[in-house]
């Protein structure tokens, strides 16, 4: 019989390419000049009633680049709290513009779907759980 359990890595390999995707809209919408927004549910107390309801929120994105010493943007994937290596000792992709910043993460994702960076996804994901493992 088919096992219906996803196997753990595949499940981690999932996550990361739909944050990759939120990161290439943000890039994409900051060139243009439009506002992004992804939305979550959030559960709260009514006051009236006392009852829990799920209400949708604004889900805050922070941008994965940053600009280096040298005036150059880079770009660092994280899964969780924890930055991917992307090659031995690497933790960061250097561009020259946005739109070669969207290609450098429209790569990375597919690599993660391939299953290119599934040990480092893994090896982040040991050091997220043992936050919570404390």
């Amino acid at each position: 019989f088919p096992s219906h359990d996803i196997p753990q890595i595949v499940f981690r390999r999932n996550k990361l390419p739909a944050k990759l995707w939120e990161q290439i809209q943000l890039a994409k919408s900051q060139i243009d000049g439009s506002a992004f927004v992804v939305k979550k549910y959030r559960s709260v107390v009514d006051k009236e009633t006392g009852l829990r309801k799920q209400v949708e929120v604004p889900k805050r994105l922070r941008e994965w680049w940053f600009k280096n010493e040298q005036g150059k943007m880079c770009v660092s994937i994280r899964y969780g709290t924890q930055l991917i290596e992307l090659a031995k000792g690497k933790y960061s992709i250097e561009v020259d513009s946005a739109s070669a910043l969207i290609k450098a993460l429209e790569t990375v994702k597919q690599a993660v779907e391939s299953g290119e960076l599934d040990t480092q996804i893994n090896n982040a994901s040991v050091n997220v759980r043992k936050v919570f493992d404390k």
